[in-house]
């Protein structure tokens, strides 16, 4: 594209007439088991695709390519430790077509921008470096050496070393994240977004001043154990399917759920679960005991009713609030609840979208359990107050004491399966000074102390020309981030952008003046160095560490690991005598001996991670040990969110499809909300639709209208679905368009894709 227009920034319109039928109320089963021997025959050889579905997930596997939801401790399926979606990940990884020079020689990048994401997913594995040369309409073979040397140029020429972004995806290595945060630091800036900017650094924010830790505080088998869970903002069904084998098993184990979520998701009603012929032939596990609608960011006017109600009932008949727990292990009890008995119940009732009877017997359930776990995921932290929305569940969990113990504590459900470990390794634009000392201690660097940019910012900068060179470690950055007009003007504005990858995607379509794709081994793959066969490791969403060792011969010979990658790109570019690059691409022992000595909780690694199962890295709210500034845990005030709606407009939050993993796009289908052949679509009340003379399938445009800019996406499907009235969803990257680069959370910048104030209008003929 290279400057000459914004043409093909954009997810283009699936051709065939969309599809709709009613929602599923049942997920997985034999349609889940169908769905993913199709695409292993579709796409894959059947002898790798059956031996590298019995090695996935396995003790001496490798750990699946998409979400970060932890294995087993013990004994592991025999039949398969992995998901539909998983199987599809695996599919996307190891699919037999392969793309090399032939292939951009035959195909233009205007004629690629044409293409759909799901088209441009399933166009093959990438095999060879690629170079696109200022002006150029095609990408061309470069070799490894060349391309090397000219990102190395291109750093050395740039007047400072902030003016380069470096991004991370979350299925980087633990290996690979910390070489890489170690190339970028030595290298003199702090500039590394990563994948979390998007998605949960409310979590780790909110978390981090409230119990002193950025992660969750429970395992899987206090999910077990649990007696009531609850899950905000998050469709386990779709987004971690592995997660309802948990579901079920605290069900059994005599537990309650309650679901808090704007849409009605079939993973959260009733679960057949495919390991279990019982299960899969009867009619399955109930999961949701309460299910509760909440109005699109509504979750604090919830949260604040149900602790109305329970301050409440301590006053008039005792031992709902736990204050030997509170009187020990916390601090800021008194303002908060002082601020509580304040608040107006009636207003927190209008303003959750919920009845007063289930807000009831939800602070009844809560009320009577004393192992309580909330999960949340994006639906919680995508908003201006996404900080405030974890705060708020912290402090739901610390007036019951439910931090700490088995069968309680705090769940965010990460997504990318190593997003959580990329952080743990230092990938991370706001570094803490005790592990910059330590780097510079072991490494003989002058380590950069001025915090870098994350992802918002990131793009600002590109977009002012404040920054001119972008290199992504995996990930697919334009498709990701809010804005998308903005995005790609802003990557256009870079003189080179790098891109490391697997599979071609739309950020190989929007570039600097020059752009080169470094193609790189998958976690499938057989990686083999100078010392032999290697491993990596990985951190799941419980803060396990575990290998990861491929199995299947690598897709080329061309291809280099991410730690190979690294490691050739930094011998290039520095002068680091006391940093042995060699050394760690032909040994990945050595990469680990120097995290042991880098980073907390990795003392011994090399024994450690060679425990088949992994293991634990210290937490400190699971042994209630808070290390916040005081020591101990802290409550906190918040406020109503400002939730006024124009009477003409909608809120709309962006969701995945079932057919679906982050931007990756497995096909055109959502068998669970009854969507087929197509993506644009528009979710709607289906009262809303009466009231505007809107019918099922018709088309029309939708707009946002933020500090005086619009924005427009258009030809979308009408589909009524069980939605809060005056609430809309609409799948992303399709609807990032209209995510305003300038609406983010406060204090963690994740952009607001959860709470967007649209205009929908017919389209005229």
């Amino acid at each position: 594209m290279n400057k000459k227009s914004l043409q093909g920034h954009r997810t283009p319109q699936n051709k065939e007439q969309v599809k709709i039928s009613e929602p599923a109320e049942v997920s997985v089963g034999f349609k889940a088991i169908l769905s993913s021997l199709q695409h292993m025959r579709s796409f894959m050889d059947m002898p790798d695709a059956l031996r590298a579905s019995l090695k996935m997930n396995q003790k001496g596997g490798f750990d699946c390519p998409g979400c970060a939801w932890p294995d087993p401790d013990d004994e592991r399926s025999s039949i398969g430790e992995y998901c539909e979606n998983g199987i599809k990940a695996l599919a996307e990884e190891a699919t037999k077509k392969k793309i090399d020079a032939k292939f951009f020689g035959k195909h233009s990048i205007e004629e690629l921008q044409k293409w759909t994401d799901y088209e441009l997913g399933k166009s093959g594995r990438l095999t060879e470096p690629m170079y696109l040369a200022e002006g150029g309409k095609h990408y061309e073979s470069i070799s490894w050496e060349t391309a090397f040397s000219k990102i190395a140029t291109t750093l050395n020429q740039l007047s400072s070393p902030d003016e380069a972004i470096f991004y991370t995806s979350g299925r980087t290595s633990n290996e690979a994240a910390f070489l890489y945060q170690l190339l970028v630091r030595a290298y003199g800036t702090n500039n590394m977004p990563d994948c979390s900017n998007m998605c949960h650094e409310s979590s780790g924010v909110g978390l981090s001043e409230t119990v002193g830790i950025g992660k969750g505080s429970v395992t899987l088998q206090d999910i077990h154990e649990s007696e009531l869970l609850i899950i905000m903002g998050q469709n386990p069904g779709t987004n971690h399917p592995r997660m309802l084998n948990a579901l079920e098993k605290c069900k059994e184990n005599g537990g309650k759920i309650i679901a808090v979520n704007p849409l009605v998701e079939a993973g959260l009603i009733r679960y057949k679960n495919p390991q279990r012929v019982g299960k899969m032939l009867g009619k399955g596990t109930h999961l949701t005991d309460l299910y509760l609608p909440v109005r699109i960011n509504g979750d604090v006017a919830f949260l604040k009713a149900v602790m109305c109600l329970l301050l409440r009932w301590e006053e008039e008949r005792g031992g709902v609030v736990d204050m030997e727990f509170i009187e020990e292990y916390t601090d800021g009890y008194e303002d908060f609840s002082k601020a509580i008995r304040e608040a107006d119940f009636e207003q927190c009732v209008l303003e959750s979208g919920l009845e007063r009877e289930a807000i009831t017997q939800a602070a009844e359930w809560i009320a009577a359990k004393e192992k309580i776990i909330i999960c949340w995921a994006m639906g919680l932290t995508q908003h201006v107050n996404g900080v405030d929305n974890i705060k708020e569940i912290v402090n739901l969990l610390l007036l019951r004491g439910a931090i700490g113990k088995p069968g309680a504590g705090t769940c965010p459900v990460r997504g990318h399966s190593n997003v959580q470990g990329d952080r743990t390794m230092g990938v991370w634009e706001a570094p803490k000074p005790a592990f910059l000392d330590k780097l510079e201690e072991i490494f003989s660097i002058n380590a950069p102390r001025e915090h870098g940019l994350a992802v918002v910012p990131a793009i600002k900068a590109m977009h002012a020309k404040q920054a001119s060179f972008f290199m992504g470690m995996g990930g697919n950055f334009l498709s990701a981030t809010p804005d998308t007009d903005y995005t790609a003007e802003a990557l256009q504005n870079c003189d080179l952008t790098v891109q490391v990858s697997t599979k071609l995607n739309r950020s190989h379509l929007v570039t600097g003046k020059e752009a080169l794709i470094l193609p790189c081994l998958g976690r499938t793959e057989i990686d083999v160095q100078k010392s032999g066969y290697q491993f990596v490791t990985v951190e799941n969403s419980m803060g396990i560490v575990h290998s990861s060792k491929g199995v299947l011969e690598p897709a080329s010979s061309m291809l280099k690991s991410e730690v190979s990658i690294v490691c050739s790109l930094a011998q290039q570019l520095l002068d680091t005598p006391k940093i042995e690059w060699q050394a760690f691409s032909d040994n990945y022992d050595k990469i680990r001996d120097a995290i042991a000595k880098s980073v907390p909780g990795f003392t011994d690694y090399n024994n450690k991670v060679r425990i088949p199962e992994g293991f634990y890295l210290p937490n400190g709210a699971r042994d209630r040990q808070f290390k916040t500034a005081t020591g101990k845990a802290r409550f906190s005030i918040t406020s109503l969110p400002e939730n006024e709606l124009p009477k003409e407009d909608y809120i709309m939050m962006t969701i995945r499809s079932h057919d679906q993993y982050n931007t990756t796009i497995y096909g055109n289908d959502d068998r669970y909300r009854g969507i087929h052949n197509g993506r644009r679509v528009v979710l709607m009340n289906e009262q809303d639709m009466r009231e505007e003379g809107w019918t099922k399938g018709e088309h029309v445009n939708v707009s946002s209208n933020y500090q005086g800019k619009k924005r427009l996406v258009e030809d979308f499907v009408i589909v009524p679905y069980r939605i809060p009235s005056r609430c809309v969803a609409m799948y992303f990257p399709e609807a990032n368009p209209l995510v305003p680069i300038d609406l983010f959370a406060r204090e963690s910048h994740t952009p607001a894709s959860k709470k967007i104030i649209v205009s929908i209008d017919k389209i005229i003929v």
